[in-house]
């Protein structure tokens, strides 16, 4: 199968994300983080940068009905648990136009569910409507294939870290739950905007929690490719699949070809030969 981009260490793929799971080694990655398609777009609307915005976002994220979304998570998800290592486990994002669909998906299947985050989004949108309560989170699940697998949880990294920009999370203690963290900031647009693009500090947290220096890290639905911006940025190995090229071309694979500059500056500066880098594989 051959990849649509590709440097040492990065592989994206273009097509279908079922049928480019099937066909990637089975118990090959570590972590996965998926964000699939809410299947909101339903002609409503909402608000952005103060004015009144449709909703739908393409014909990728309207629904087809309960039922065949649902086999939709279903498929994915079995996809997934087939390339996941025995101790990776995976994450993944929804509001709930789509997340009640995945939990069921996950039970079915036999997942363990470690833990459910709520994000919540200290700037999000107001509602228009003036009818319901303003939606200012979204649900994160965080699951592994056996309840008995030891997987990577790095949980000092998580108590003592640098969390300071999300005010929930006090000094020195243990990180619970809900996490306070806003939208993606305009710097991480430049290169266009992706209507579910997410914030590079909310990556950051889980890669840096369930996943170790080298591990392979997979999004099967990586749109503007924050996750793989945020696992090369952080010494992890990549593998996305969109299966829009607008986004790939215009805006995840330019964002990743500038982190993988800035990681080959920084290492060249703090390593006296070329042999040392490929630790890392991020050079070719």
């Amino acid at each position: 199968m051959r990849a649509y981009f590709s440097e040492i260490g990065l592989r994206i793929y273009l097509g279908d994300a079922i049928e480019i799971l099937k066909q990637l080694p089975e118990e090959s990655v570590d972590l996965i983080f998926a964000d699939p398609p809410y299947n909101l777009s339903n002609d409503g609307f909402t608000c952005h940068a103060g004015k009144r915005v449709s909703v739908n976002k393409g014909k990728w994220d309207k629904s087809k009905g309960v039922e065949e979304d649902f086999n939709f998570h279903f498929e994915w998800i079995g996809a997934c648990k087939k390339i996941l290592k025995p101790e990776g486990s995976m994450w993944i994002s929804g509001t709930y136009h789509s997340i009640y669909s995945c939990g069921f998906a996950l039970q079915k299947q036999g997942w363990h569910i470690i833990n459910d985050i709520c994000w919540f989004k200290p700037n999000a949108s107001p509602n228009l409507s003036c009818r319901m309560f303003t939606a200012s989170h979204e649900t994160l699940i965080w699951a592994k294939k056996d309840k008995k697998a030891k997987h990577t949880f790095n949980y000092e990294l998580m108590k003592t870290g640098d969390w300071s920009a999300d005010f929930i999370k006090k000094p020195n203690k243990q990180m619970r739950s809900v996490w306070a963290i806003g939208t993606p900031e305009n710097g991480e647009k430049r290169y266009g905007k992706h209507p579910t693009q997410k914030p590079e500090d909310l990556l950051k947290r889980i890669i840096l929690a369930a996943s170790k220096e080298g591990d392979i890290v997979l999004d099967p639905f990586c749109g503007s490719g924050t996750t793989g911006v945020i696992a090369l940025r952080y010494k992890r190995r990549f593998v996305g699949i969109d299966f829009e090229e607008k986004y790939l071309s215009d805006i995840a694979i330019p964002r990743l070809k500038d982190e993988l500059e800035v990681r080959r500056c920084a290492l060249f500066k703090t390593l006296a030969v070329k042999d040392s880098v490929d630790e890392y594989g991020l050079l070719p």
